[in-house]
């Protein structure tokens, strides 16, 4: 199992949220029960549109930081891309 995770979650609004977590499926919890981030908190409820398992906790706040820097269409184009790679999907 990886060691750390990135995200992108797709809110309500359609606007997209990326994070990183050791453990995705508890982090998610958090933002289902508006926890986790006042941004997405505002804007639930919130979907997971991507995750790519990390070697670890730098690999993932650096990957956060380059998907941060991409705008809306370079994010779209990585959850495009994801879609198509099962070994980027969460598990």
């Amino acid at each position: 199992m990886a060691d750390a995770w990135v995200y992108i979650l797709r809110c309500a609004d359609g606007s997209l949220y990326t994070g990183w977590s050791t453990d995705v499926h508890r982090r998610l919890a958090a933002h289902a029960a508006g926890r986790a981030s006042k941004y997405t908190a505002s804007r639930l409820p919130a979907e997971l549109v991507f995750a790519a398992p990390m070697r670890d906790r730098a690999s993932a706040r650096r990957e956060e930081a380059r998907i941060k820097a991409l705008d809306r269409v370079g994010k779209l184009a990585l959850i495009a891309s994801s879609r198509s790679t099962p070994d980027r999907a969460l598990t």
